[in-house]
């Protein structure tokens, strides 16, 4: 969530910065007038407490009943008091109404542009390679017997799948080999959230309300599926204060991811690449706000290191403001080639989201002992997303005789290096 004193204070350059995400019409100066009438309700009130409580005193000194004058001029107060605390709470929630649905601000280093076609590719490693009769997943899986693509749909419709045998296997060992390298290789903790999340949890991460119609609910315990693990992991402190000494904190957590899809309608119709249902290692991060930058570079290097050991081609893309996430100021694609479906697949986006998820959780952290309170960054990232991952370990595998060699990496974790032909 944005801050109300830095919209208040500096509107014209909040407005400029929300200008380049394609905030055309942002209700800035609304917001302003609602925390004008605020600031003077509150300094009403204050005064109206002042003088009840210099009543009080004079008649508590005195030792005597309150005058019939007197008891009227305290009861007037007190209902000035009500009436404008009642006002005060109606203004506040207009405010937080307004200022729920407004992305985070992009840092001043983030690419200008409006669509996907602004980002800028900061470093390409490998090459994009032609394997000669390449087949793209949706060919090879049904081929090999790994992936079912009737099934799914028969099962729950478009957009779902269903990974058998060695595919399957293939699958849970990228997400173990995933975990294990995170949690000990990169010191993260281990978590298994759970998948249903309340509403205030999801609108802490930033999903809510933007994203209402997004989302899978649960419509008899108003409880909601998460679309990304980075929803329970940014929950694990709201409310809380982080203790001196603790930061940085790292969470690891490999969750099923439920998304509707709706505004991909059209989109990447083929195969298991746009799904309502994935398979996602998360990274999370709480730092503070002086080590915030170099943690989120820190976190790009962790995801490219994973395309690294798995043989993958892979290039950073520095997203634009107007392609970044809801939550995010600044975001780094990574994305594998895919020689089968002659494209570039992100398999991993990762982001700082400054403190707009702690403002909006209410998540604090203590530097030093007695020291004031501050909001600590949040950063999170893929590490990495199973479905694309699988579909460039498979089509980059690709052999002449129509098997599928397994990297190196995972073939402790699968108990096979090679997926055979079917039949």
């Amino acid at each position: 969530m944005l801050d109300l004193t830095e919209i208040v204070r500096e509107t014209d350059r909040v407005r400029a910065a929300l200008a380049r995400r394609g905030e055309a019409d942002p209700p800035l100066d609304r917001i302003v007038e609602l925390d004008s009438g605020r600031r003077k309700l509150i300094a009403e009130s204050d005064q109206d407490r002042a003088t009840r409580n210099t009543v009080s005193k004079r008649i508590g000194d005195e030792k005597r009943k309150p005058t019939p004058e007197e008891i009227s001029e305290m009861r007037e107060t007190n209902n000035r008091i009500k009436t404008a605390e009642q006002q005060l709470e109606s203004i506040q929630n207009e405010i937080r109404d307004l200022i729920l649905p407004l992305p985070n601000l992009p840092l001043e280093d983030v690419p200008d542009g409006l669509d996907e076609t602004g980002n800028v590719v900061v470093e390409t490693v490998g090459e994009q390679t032609e394997i000669p009769g390449a087949q793209a997943h949706w060919d090879l899986g049904p081929a090999l017997g790994i992936l079912d693509l009737e099934a799914g749909a028969s099962i729950s419709g478009s957009r779902f799948y269903v990974l058998k045998g060695k595919g399957a296997r293939l699958s849970r060992s990228l997400a173990a080999w995933m975990l294990d390298t995170h949690s000990s290789e990169n010191g993260y903790t281990e978590i298994e959230p759970p998948l249903l999340v309340r509403g205030e949890t999801m609108t802490g991460s930033g999903n809510l309300p933007k994203f209402k119609d997004n989302l899978y609910r649960d419509d008899e315990s108003d409880l909601w599926l998460v679309p990304t693990a980075e929803v329970a992991l940014n929950g694990l402190h709201q409310g809380q204060i982080i203790e001196p000494g603790n930061l940085p904190l790292r969470y690891v957590a490999q969750t099923p991811s439920f998304r509707k899809e709706h505004t991909a309608a059209g989109r990447d119709v083929r195969g298991i690449k746009r799904v309502h249902q994935f398979e996602k290692v998360e990274m999370f991060r709480y730092v503070t706000p002086e080590e915030s930058e170099r943690q989120l570079d820190e976190m790009v290097t962790e995801a490219r290191t994973l395309c690294e050991r798995l043989g993958l081609s892979h290039r950073v893309l520095k997203l634009c403001a107007g392609d970044i996430g809801f939550q995010s100021a600044k975001t780094y694609d990574i994305e594998v080639w895919s020689p089968g479906c002659k494209e570039w697949l992100e398999v991993s986006s990762i982001s700082t989201c400054i403190e707009f998820q702690a403002r909006r959780n209410n998540t604090r952290y203590r530097p030093a002992p007695g020291e004031q309170v501050r909001m600590p960054h949040t950063l999170n990232g893929s590490g990495l997303a199973i479905p694309r991952i699988w579909i460039a370990v498979v089509e980059n595998g690709q052999q002449p005789d129509g098997s599928v060699v397994i990297p190196e990496v995972l073939r402790s974790y699968t108990g096979f290096d090679r997926i055979e032909a079917a039949g």
